[in-house]
């Protein structure tokens, strides 16, 4: 990206994205806003009481899809402050008060409605003005062509310069140069300092973030603790079920062994078929026990190779893109590994996709992982998914995940985990 056809291509990648954005912020911010300011206020007739948690929530995922962005289009990482919601919520009318009096509580909700402010105002002037530097050059060079003699009537006006003959119309052209070269060497600041604005409003403040961060912690402690109870009830399951039985019935078997090997040596030898059979499953079973719970290529072989291996074993074709300085530690890289096979295995079974694409890289302290596939989309975080299994797993290491599924796909995972490689 240094050479000047690369800062161009990056100029006009930044110049697309900020339209995508400015179109985001005036049509969702501002329609966003006045809908949750009517139904804030029609709480006290009754009305705003049923309709609020559902617009507060279109408005968080309209916050959180410029989080997603923000992170993957110019590396601006923006924290997700929210409470949760207490899981003895009840269902019905009373359960919609309760929701709505925990988001009305939320000092993120508040952040969000100033946010959509500013978004639909300094957000959108940033965020247009990074893709006007590279469009509107085409009219001065438009016009350098001939298109000033369509105006011969009335004067046009390109910027300060007045077009009304060939060597004006070649002026525009000089005028546009100079705007794309700007647009050049400003568009992508400009597509950051939109991201950096929505930060200095969405982010909490430090005391916030710090009450956050322990009551994240805690959370992720019970469930840690759960988790860990939960996996070794799980071992000792399979190891009674599977390994153990089998190794009983080869023991039985050999002592019958010893019992027929002179008075019947053909069933004998059965037996002890039998017995190699029974040991051979045993040690099979015991082999994929370990890989469930730490598998050896990501003991030997680190997480981009581990994640490799996982894509060979897949359905569908996925490739693997890895830039990783170091190795983590190995709690960090087993909940990185186990939490994209979890994603794989989603993908596979649930998003009808024939591609999967898998990006490991680090970055300022974090191991960024994301996870797409050309699928139908309609994924989500929610109770019982295994997306929230996924964002259980990476709390426990204060990394977070955000999600991008839009009816008809694509699907993009993003997470990341605080950690350091060596």
């Amino acid at each position: 990206m240094d050479t000047p056809h690369g800062r161009t291509r990056a100029a006009l990648l930044a110049a697309g994205r900020g339209l995508v954005l400015s179109f985001s912020s005036i049509v969702g911010s501002v329609t966003l806003f006045v809908l949750a300011v009517t139904s804030i206020a029609f709480i006290p007739l009754g009305i705003g009481l049923v309709t609020t948690p559902y617009v507060l929530s279109a408005v968080r995922t309209h916050a959180n899809q410029r989080r997603l962005l923000a992170i993957t289009w110019s590396n601006v990482r923006i924290p997700v402050p929210y409470r949760p919601f207490p899981k003895d919520v009840r269902s019905g009318f009373t359960g919609q008060v309760e929701r709505t009096g925990v988001m009305l509580k939320d000092p993120a909700t508040w952040r969000d409605l100033q946010w959509l402010l500013v978004d639909m105002t300094a957000g959108y002037v940033v965020s247009i003005l990074a893709a006007a530097l590279m469009v509107y050059p085409v009219e001065g060079f438009v016009l350098a062509a001939g298109l000033w003699r369509v105006f011969t009537d009335d004067r046009y006006w390109y910027g300060f310069v007045p077009v009304d003959s060939q060597a004006t119309g070649l002026a525009a052209a000089a005028l546009g140069v100079a705007i794309f070269a700007t647009g050049v060497l400003l568009s992508e600041r400009l597509l950051r300092a939109h991201f950096v604005i929505a930060r200095s409003v969405l982010a909490p403040t430090h005391e916030q973030e710090l009450a956050l961060r322990i009551d994240r912690l805690t959370e992720t402690r019970h469930e840690a603790v759960d988790t860990a109870a939960s996996e070794l009830r799980r071992i000792e399951r399979d190891l009674h079920d599977g390994a153990q039985a089998r190794l009983v019935a080869m023991g039985m078997n050999l002592g019958t062994v010893e019992a027929l090997i002179e008075k019947d040596p053909a069933q004998a030898k059965k037996l002890l078929a039998m017995a190699r059979e029974s040991s051979a499953e045993a040690l099979t079973e015991l082999r994929d026990l370990v890989r469930g719970i730490h598998p050896p290529v990501l003991a030997e072989r680190g997480l981009g190779d581990a994640v490799k291996a996982l894509a060979l074993r897949m359905p569908i074709g996925t490739e693997v893109d890895v830039e990783l300085s170091g190795r983590a530690e190995a709690p960090v890289e087993s909940a990185a590994y186990f939490a994209v096979s979890e994603l794989l295995t989603n993908a596979a079974k649930h998003s009808g996709a024939d591609r999967i694409w898998v990006d490991l890289h680090d970055a300022e302290g974090m191991l960024r992982i994301s996870v797409t596939d050309n699928g139908k989309g309609g994924a989500a975080i929610g109770s019982g998914s295994g997306l929230s299994g996924v964002e259980r797993r990476l709390g426990t290491f204060d990394g977070i995940m955000a999600v991008s599924s839009p009816a008809g796909g694509p699907t993009m995972v993003t997470m990341e985990i605080p950690c350091e490689l060596s």
